[in-house]
């Protein structure tokens, strides 16, 4: 991996996580009046739209064969979910709290591998996973006491962790498009049968940010597609903790929030453990 690679992958790091956060502060924006799964609904139609050129380009229908349906249709399942309840959590929290929480993945994707896929994990990724744990029970209690929608954001961050031990499976055999692309369109068939009984029909402005959640949340994948595969995830992935800084400055800007402490220090026991997980998995993917 040459250092211009290396460059550019955390340039495109950072721009994926500025643009998620960009489609997390739209839903905000748009507010609790229209349901996450309205919502899920328009942004996959959008953000698969947004994808199939991109899948033309890298070869066309052909890039979408895959070898393993089952665990695609599983991984779309979690994802959804995982999104649903994330727009849940974001509509009802301020930007920065869901982000914080958010950024305990690696925490899950350590202890899921090991009950789940048989992984060994020493004391010292062990240690980190709790203390990054202690951090996410600090960021959900910022005002002394622990909210529904707090609880649905670590539900979440569960679900989504899930689905990143699945794209780690199918990316030994699969194309990043294919997985993309199914995510989206799979997401919008499976939301569509809820629409009879959440639908709202959107205003012109709600349909512009809805656009634009979609958007944002397309090319934000995109983005992460190419700078994982541009340089390691051990070098790009700790630059997904800047999440936290874009967060607290969308709420900062838009509503004039400022993060509690107790938010801050959960942020920064999260952040200093997940950055020592990507440390060490590195560090023991070399031994081997």
């Amino acid at each position: 991996m040459s250092r211009n690679n290396a460059t550019l992958g955390i340039a495109l790091m950072i721009g994926a996580v500025a643009l998620l956060t960009l489609m997390s502060t739209l839903v905000k924006v748009i507010g609790p009046d229209y349901h996450p799964v309205q919502i899920s609904f328009l942004r996959n139609v959008i953000a698969a739209a947004v994808i199939i050129p991109f899948l033309i380009r890298a070869g066309g229908v052909a890039v979408l064969k895959t070898r393993r349906p089952g665990l695609i249709t599983f991984r779309t399942i979690c994802g959804i979910s995982g999104n649903i309840l994330y727009f849940y959590a974001f509509q009802r929290m301020a930007i920065g709290d869901v982000v914080v929480i958010g950024q305990a993945v690696p925490l899950f994707v350590t202890a899921m591998a090991v009950l789940f896929m048989g992984e060994r994990v020493g004391w010292r990724r062990w240690m980190a996973v709790s203390i990054g744990f202690v951090g996410v029970l600090v960021a959900i209690n910022p005002s002394g006491e622990v909210s529904a929608a707090s609880l649905i954001a670590v539900a979440a961050t569960g679900l989504w962790a899930s689905t990143i031990l699945m794209m780690r499976s199918l990316g030994a055999t699969e194309s990043p498009y294919a997985i993309s692309f199914y995510f989206m369109f799979g997401g919008a068939v499976l939301t569509a049968f809820a629409q009879p009984w959440v639908w709202q029909t959107p205003t012109t402005d709600v349909l512009l940010l809805l656009v634009g959640v979609g958007i944002s949340g397309a090319l934000g994948q995109i983005l992460m597609s190419y700078a994982l595969k541009l340089a390691d995830a051990s070098v790009v992935s700790p630059f997904n903790y800047t999440g936290i800084l874009w967060a607290i400055g969308f709420d900062l800007l838009i509503w004039d929030v400022a993060p509690a402490w107790a938010t801050l220090g959960g942020a920064a026991l999260i952040t200093a453990a997940g950055v020592y997980i990507f440390h060490r998995e590195a560090m023991v993917g070399k031994a081997r």
